[in-house]
Formats: C-alpha cells, structure tokens, sequence
C-alpha cells in the first residue's frame, strides 16, 4: 500500500514539473497544460484514496476539476485577490473557459484509460 501511495505522490510530482514546463515552451498548446492540470488532480485524489475503485477517482477528479473551473466565475474581491498570487494563480485559475472542461475531460479520460489497461489482469494461455 506504502508503495502505491509513493508512486501516485511521485506521478503527482511529475505531472507538477511537466505542466509548469508546458508552460515555458511556446510550442506546446495551452490545452495541455489543462489537460496535465486534471492529470495531477486525478494522481492527488489517487494517493489521497488509494484503494478507491479507479473509475471512482476518474469521476472524483473529474468533477473536482469541474468544481474549481466553475468557481472561476465567482468573482468576490477576497479570492480574486488570491488568484492574484502565483500559487493561487496555479491553483485556482483565472477566468471560466469551456476549453478548459474539454482538456481536463480528456487529461483525465486519457489517464483513466491507461491506467485502466495496465490494471487489467492478462488472460493466461
């Protein structure tokens, strides 16, 4: 169990770096960077849950990412103040966009699918 944990912290990780590196690069589309924004949500809810069933962490993650894209379009004072921050920034977003929905649909219908294939015990001959 200790292990699984370990992995899933350590993919969380990766998918941190590599989602602030797409970022640097102006040849990598926007959309994958909100595509591997879902993937890390769906790693975090993975280690915070890791015997959840994996279709459970899917729709979790899912509607978590939905949830924090939604609140984008609230815009008190205080927590537009917050997203004004880097880490807030990062965290939280900026502005509601249906792109978004859509890339962090499929990050995290990709990551689903592969994780869903390497599970799946092989049929023995």
């Amino acid at each position: 169990m200790k292990k699984t944990r370990l992995c899933y912290f350590l993919f969380f990780l990766g998918t941190i770096a590599l989602g602030l590196l797409s970022r640097t690069i102006k040849d990598i589309p926007l959309f994958i960077g909100d595509m591997l924004y879902a993937v890390m949500i769906y790693f975090m809810v993975h280690f915070l849950f890791p015997k959840a069933k994996t279709r459970t962490i899917a729709l979790v993650s899912l509607l978590a990412c939905y949830a924090i894209e939604i609140l984008q379009l609230y815009q008190a004072h205080w927590i537009v103040n917050i997203r004004s921050t880097t880490i807030g920034h990062l965290i939280l977003g900026q502005g509601f966009l249906w792109s978004d929905i859509v890339a962090y649909t499929f990050g995290i219908g990709i990551v689903f699918i592969i994780e869903s294939f390497l599970k799946k015990p092989t049929d023995s001959l």
